[in-house]
């Protein structure tokens, strides 16, 4: 019986699993946005969550703790930085599940796009920008 034993497996053995979680904390570092299953971005919460929580803290220890999971100084930098201070004065909440709609083609699993709740502001602009820049290129057209 599997009592008080938290966490999926994953049909992965231990270090395997830990090597997942830290490329996905990378991933979602690195773009903010990533696309994946959804069992594998619930039990992501948990890593990426923590390491913001790390990031608040902002001291020696939390940067070498956050270096154990990142393994990447300029992504540390980047964590403590530009990530963190996006979150200060809210308490948990750093990321959001959005389900997609149409599951995996190979093995129908449910996917989901896994985010930062507080995306950077370049991006966000970048969105925006990209929305109105169809209309502005047909005006200089006619």
């Amino acid at each position: 019986m599997r009592h008080n034993k938290s966490g999926r497996k994953l049909n992965r053995n231990s270090s395997h699993r830990s090597a997942m979680f830290k490329n996905m904390a990378r991933a979602v570092f690195t773009f903010e946005t990533i696309r994946t299953t959804e069992a594998k971005a619930k039990e992501l919460r948990g890593v990426v969550d923590g390491l913001i929580t790390l990031a608040l803290k902002n001291d020696l220890s939390a940067r070498r703790q956050a270096f154990k999971v990142l393994g990447n100084h300029q992504l540390v930098k980047h964590l403590f930085d530009e990530v963190g201070p996006r979150f200060t004065g809210g308490n948990g909440g750093y990321s959001r599940i959005v389900r997609l709609s149409q599951p995996r083609v190979g093995d129908c699993a449910p996917m989901v796009i896994f985010e930062l709740t507080k995306l950077a502001e370049k991006k966000a602009e970048a969105v925006s920008d990209s929305a109105s820049a169809p209309k502005t290129e047909e005006k200089a057209a006619e």
